[in-house]
């Protein structure tokens, strides 16, 4: 009875329902980021078409709401499986399902739990789903017309509720037929024509815990504890307009006072935001994507008055170490024969091969050739995914300074040899114990590295650094594709602490007077524990740095309202250019659109007046997009709570934004060899 607040697919040309289920799991529940193989199942398993009208039956695989009896609807089939995913079945369970509907979700339901009473509120809706239910065998769904809002006592408690319809509030009743450490997922909202989609866990007697999952929209639950009535509005189930109160307004109106405009990105007077950097040590820039042209170029305006104007000594990018270091070595002029492969040419190549990226690295070297060998900003990398190109990076090094321990280190990353092309498989394989891990060989060959880290460094401290860390990635990386099947918050925290450490690592390297800017998504360089990854356990760089340097760390992030953005549709698929729908009238993008101005700096630190809890403080929905980027399913893929001024001290504002210019290869042809982005 409900859908997500997005634009449905239209089903393919497939001529069979078994066909066209497959079809539809695969392209818009599967594919869409739904992970249990439990509810993927079920949903391949129950005919929707069968607890459709006839007339229907061909549009029964579209991912869309459709009409039933009663003035009610059958659920779009994604939002089935993602309510039922967020229930955490592990099979064996006794469900409550409120809003029998035509039967279909119980269905479902009844697939992974050994029993599911469902409850409508129509007594002819009742009597269908109980018919065609017991028609097509499933014997452990038991209907029962009556109060949903007051859920079924009688069988209580339950191991998960899960109401398919929108209340003001939720249930007490249904709450307190929860088991402890039952989960009761319910869509909540004071509008019947839109909701929040909420999670609610018993943790004891008396004690839940609530967490949002997702923007949606059910046909309102009546009843003693839901709506008295339906409201007499021929515009459901869509969403009405709403007016903007006072309180917006006034809101709207102090940001806009507050915001410090520019006309342009060469233009702009950073020195404000100078001042308000002060004395910090790390400056870490965001972006709301990867491929956004305007967040690039701002970013290089402000670490090019870092460098110059404070004395910022290197740049540290969200990108693996071995190609990072090849930017290095050019822009810092080293004599030595720079890595022999070209950098940044894997996936997604235009994060960082792109003219704005071009611009930054052409005036970082022109910058250094003009100041001492040891005044010279560098250009570092803070992530993990290239194992195998920081493996070859060791190797060659140690064949320079120490063969006999190369030979060693060979034998140890040999582990890691048959998993070359695909390093998540390797994660796979030791997971299942169909492959021993590498662990130890890896972890030793950095030990290795690290004891001999004075006789090394005599050769040349650079190029030791550059040998030790990508030591250090390779034993991070390794760990990495291990877990990463455990789920996305072991992985994640992972990769973040990996990108900490070696960012302190930096810090030593280059002295206890050293500063550093650091670029990446606003995902890492914000403070997670204001927004809803503090929730999930996950923690990032931005959350790290604060905890270790205070108000020395101090965060910018970027937002945009509309425009272009170069995003993939699917992991590994090709660049394109795509159209960056309209902010969510519930973000803090549309309170920036809301005020008329094309760009904007904002600072937040100490603003209480502006960003306390009755103004920008209040949680609102916030846009991240990275190199996938989904617009259909925008709300559900990219959009995140969080406490803007607790997460960011600046954030940088472009209503109106382009995509990068990905690099040409015509463009570098005839470079020097020292080139970092070759053909």
């Amino acid at each position: 009875m409900g859908v997500l607040t997005s634009t449905p697919a239209r089903s393919g040309d497939e001529t069979s329902f078994p066909s066209l289920r497959k079809a539809m799991v695969e392209r818009d529940i599967a594919a869409r980021g739904v992970r249990d193989e439990f509810v993927l199942e079920a949903m391949r398993k129950v005919p929707r078409e069968l607890f459709l009208p006839k007339n229907l039956h061909e549009f029964a695989y579209e991912d869309a709401p459709l009409p039933i009896a009663g003035d009610q609807t059958i659920s779009q089939p994604y939002i089935v499986a993602f309510m039922v995913e967020a229930l955490m079945l592990k099979g064996g369970e006794k469900v409550l399902e409120i809003g029998a509907g035509s039967g279909y979700a119980a269905a479902v339901l009844s697939e992974i739990a050994a029993n599911v009473y469902t409850v409508e509120r129509l007594g002819p809706l009742a009597e269908t789903a109980a018919r065609t239910l017991a028609d097509l065998g499933y014997d452990n769904v038991h209907v029962l017309h009556g109060d949903g809002t007051r859920g079924w006592p009688d069988h209580a408690p339950y191991d998960a509720i899960i109401v398919a319809a929108g209340g003001p509030q939720i249930s007490e009743s249904l709450k307190e037929q929860l088991k402890i450490g039952g989960r009761l997922v319910i869509p909540v909202g004071s509008d019947q024509r839109s909701q929040e989609l909420v999670r609610v866990t018993r943790v004891s007697a008396n004690e839940y815990r609530s967490e949002d999952i997702a923007d949606v929209r059910f046909v309102p639950l009546i009843g003693e504890e839901g709506w008295p009535t339906v409201k007499n509005d021929s515009r459901m189930p869509g969403r009405a307009p709403r007016p903007i109160s006072s309180q917006r307004e006034m809101l709207v109106r102090n940001l806009a006072d507050a915001a410090e405009p520019f006309a342009s990105i060469e233009a702009a007077d950073l020195d404000p935001l100078m001042e308000r950097i002060g004395p910090a040590r790390v400056v870490l820039l965001g972006e709301a994507t990867h491929g956004t042209s305007e967040f690039y170029g701002m970013r290089a305006r402000i670490t090019r008055d870092l460098i110059v104007k404070k004395g910022f000594r290197f740049v540290a990018i969200e990108a693996d170490w071995p190609d990072a270091a090849r930017v290095d070595h050019y822009v810092r002029h080293f004599q030595y024969p720079p890595s022999e492969w070209t950098a940044f040419a894997r996936f997604p190549t235009w994060m960082w091969r792109n003219a704005e990226m071009r611009d930054f690295v052409s005036w970082l070297r022109k910058h250094n050739g003009g100041v001492e060998r040891n005044k010279r900003a560098a250009c570092h990398g803070l992530d993990l995914y290239s194992l195998y190109d920081s493996i070859r990076c060791v190797l060659n090094y140690l064949d320079q300074v120490d063969p006999k321990s190369a030979r060693v280190a060979r034998e140890r990353y040999g582990c890691l040899t048959p998993w070359q092309r695909d390093p998540a498989t390797y994660g796979h394989a030791a997971l299942t114990g169909s492959y021993p891990t590498c662990e130890s060989h890896v972890v030793r060959a950095l030990t290795d590295l690290l004891e001999k880290r004075r006789t090394y460094a005599e050769h040349d401290g650079d190029r030791f650094l550059d040998a030790e860390q990508n030591a250090r990635l390779v034993a991070s990386a390794e760990r990495y594709y291990r877990i990463m099947y455990y789920g996305s918050r072991a992985s994640w925290n992972l990769r973040d602490n990996h990108m900490f450490e070696t960012l302190k690592n930096l810090l030593a390297y280059h002295g206890p007077d050293s500063k550093a800017v650091v670029w990446a998504h606003n995902s890492h360089v914000g403070n997670a524990g204001a927004t809803e990854m503090a929730a999930r356990g996950e923690y990032n760089l931005g959350q790290l740095c604060r905890s270790e340097f205070g108000d020395g760390a101090y965060m910018v992030g970027f937002g945009t309202h509309s425009g272009t953005v170069a995003a993939a549709s699917e992991w590994d698929g090709p660049m394109e250019i795509k159209a960056v729908r309209p902010s969510h009238p519930e973000s803090y993008e549309r309170l920036c659109h809301a005020t008329g101005l094309p760009r904007f700096m904002l600072a937040m630190r100490e603003r209480g007046d502006l960003c306390g809890s009755g103004g920008l403080g209040k949680e609102r929905l916030e846009r991240a997009v990275g190199v996938i980027y989904r617009p259909d399913t925008e709300l559900g893929s990219h959009y995140f709570r969080a406490v803007l001024p607790q997460q960011f001290d600046e954030y940088v504002w472009f209503d109106d934004s382009c995509a990068v210019t990905p690099l040409e290869t015509a463009e570098i042809k005839g470079l020097p060899d020292t080139y970092p982005f070759g053909v």
